[in-house]
């Protein structure tokens, strides 16, 4: 396959910007960002990484619908959004991009959200993976609350934490101390880099999307994934899988150790200083973890 930039026509109508680093490499790594509503732009030096790594990979990765460069439709139509603000449609989505970009027995990773919709494609359209890489995100909402709520309490005075509670519970989501907190808890837990490479003018969060499955922020959970919840299902995963999670994570890493143990064919490593983007806070050995888990499933060798 050609690398460079695609606009593939999904056959819905809709347009996605999708895009290919790499050349010939039988190793195909299919990338699905965050959000919801995030885009693709922490994949974009995964191919040179790996690369350092001493691994040719051809890395695809796209804007999913809604999101940065793919089209965005009016999800203030009820119609629209009930027909594309799904998990069903997310995941479907994935498997027509996989399609139109004429890729099979491939690699899929998934960060945070794209990491729920790895596991769902697992379990839907597991016969097309080679591996299935699961990078901050664990199956169920209901510990990811509990520990956002240690969160709070380990990095903020308890007077900040329960004024976030406050807010919460009263909907003054634009209270600007409580976007403040926010913003602390941003660089301790999701962003600890900081990094200016990434930063732009204006958002790049596809905002009703983001809204409509996460809410307000990435510490409270008021939209659909709400419901997320497959603890009963991820047994059912059989393709060699990796679980990546930074050590200062929103994501629990009890969680995580615990689906290391249900997923029969899977393994775990964490991420030093890594925060929820652990591939940015901590390259070198986010990289080599990665390539150590490629090299090892190429060869015949993958085990926990």
């Amino acid at each position: 396959m050609k690398q460079g930039t695609k606009i593939i026509t999904l056959d819905n109508g809709y347009h996605l910007w999708t895009h290919t680093d790499g050349g010939d490499s039988k190793i195909h790594l299919l990338a699905l960002h965050g959000g919801p509503g995030g885009n693709h732009e922490y994949w974009e030096n995964f191919h040179d990484e790996l690369k350092k790594q001493g691994l040719d990979v051809q890395v695809h990765y796209y804007d999913q619908l809604g999101s940065w460069y793919s089209d965005q439709p009016d999800y203030s139509d009820p119609k629209i959004a009930d027909k594309y603000l799904t998990y069903d449609y997310f995941l479907d989505e994935v498997e027509e991009v996989r399609q139109k970009l004429g890729i099979d027995h491939f690699y899929l990773i998934g960060q945070s959200w794209g990491g729920a919709l790895t596991m769902l494609y697992a379990l839907k359209y597991g016969a097309h993976l080679k591996g299935a890489i699961i990078s901050s995100m664990v199956d169920n909402i209901d510990e990811y609350l509990e520990h956002q709520d240690a969160i709070r309490d380990e990095a903020l005075a308890p007077a900040d934490a329960q004024f976030m509670r406050d807010c919460e519970k009263n909907g003054d989501w634009h209270n600007e101390r409580y976007q403040e907190l926010v913003e602390v808890l941003n660089r301790g837990y999701v962003d600890r880099k900081q990094p200016p490479a990434i930063s732009h003018l204006v958002d790049t969060m596809a905002v009703p999307v983001y809204n409509a499955f996460q809410g307000d922020n990435e510490f409270v959970v008021t939209g659909k994934l709400k419901e997320w919840d497959i603890r009963d299902q991820i047994h059912k995963i059989t393709v060699p899988t990796l679980l990546t999670f930074g050590e200062h994570e929103t994501m629990p890493l009890k969680s995580a150790q615990r689906m290391a143990q249900v997923i029969p064919n899977s393994r775990l490593v964490t991420t030093p200083n890594g925060g929820h983007h652990h591939m940015i806070d901590n390259a070198p050995v986010y990289f080599k973890h990665l390539a150590d888990y490629l090299r090892d499933v190429e060869s015949g060798n993958f085990k926990k």
